[in-house]
């Protein structure tokens, strides 16, 4: 089995622990990892934009990354959802614009290898318990693309319920968007900010430690919610909690046991 990472453009900049968490994670369930050094984005800000002449290089420059291996595995919702969903999109319309079958060929060959990290544990991997401590009470978000577009259902559910020491809390509307939207954050502040105050309000209520997504791009925007009203709850991508074992926590925060033989 050859597996490569792709890690994509907002946890290469902003969230590199969570490449490294799938890394550790894989590799401890016995997959070997690679990394090509040619992928870059794919292609989902132009998309969303308008921009889908100028999404058309990506999804060739994707093929050429990973062509080479038999399944891709991302810990983002949003872009295994580009790939799978919208790449035929873009080669059914250029093929129709009498430009060829190059990109149809390129969605083909991508489209049934990539999956969402919890897909690839769940369904290929065939596991539910990934040998994780992590000894904290965490809430969950079912973010938009991994919901609707990847049809993720409970997995990650199933994956976070077999983690030790983790107390899973239910999150009141759960499946409300959380304002993030990518450009759509940006095009419409107003109401993102007050999508993103109300998905906070839920997760205040529940009195979790930390939230946790398949999307590090959801917790950009409610982790900067939560730190603007001064909340402590932690917003944590769901592979940090995976990988983390009781020698060694992902989320950088050692664990404590008091007098009592209690976990802090």
């Amino acid at each position: 089995m050859r597996v490569a990472l792709f890690v994509t453009c907002i946890n290469d900049f902003l969230h590199p622990r969570t490449g490294q968490a799938v890394v550790t994670l894989l590799e401890r369930l016995g997959v070997e990892v690679a990394f090509p050094a040619e992928q870059s984005c794919c292609g989902q800000p132009q998309f969303n934009t308008g921009y889908r002449h100028a999404t058309e290089p990506l999804v060739r420059r994707f093929d050429r990354a990973f062509k080479d291996y038999d399944y891709v595995v991302t810990p983002s919702g949003s872009c295994a959802a580009m790939v799978r969903d919208n790449y035929p999109r873009i080669a059914a319309k250029a093929a129709a614009e009498g430009r060829g079958r190059e990109l149809t060929d390129a969605a083909a060959l991508a489209v049934p290898k990539t999956y969402e990290l919890t897909e690839f544990l769940v369904d290929v991997l065939k596991v539910e318990d990934v040998g994780a401590y992590y000894p904290h009470t965490v809430t969950y978000h079912p973010t938009c693309h991994g919901l609707r577009m990847l049809g993720l259902g409970d997995r990650p559910r199933r994956l976070l319920s077999q983690v030790r020491g983790l107390e899973l809390r239910e999150l009141p509307g759960a499946e409300e968007c959380c304002g993030f939207g990518g450009t759509f954050a940006v095009k419409n502040p107003a109401v993102s900010a007050a999508m993103g105050a109300d998905k906070v309000r839920h997760l205040i209520g529940t009195g979790a430690e930390a939230v946790c997504t398949v999307d590090n791009s959801c917790l950009l925007h409610i982790g900067g919610t939560l730190a603007r009203q001064g909340s402590p709850i932690r917003p944590v991508h769901i592979a940090e909690i995976l990988a983390s074992t009781e020698d060694a926590p992902m989320d950088g925060r050692k664990a404590h046991t008091s007098a009592d033989g209690s976990v802090r």
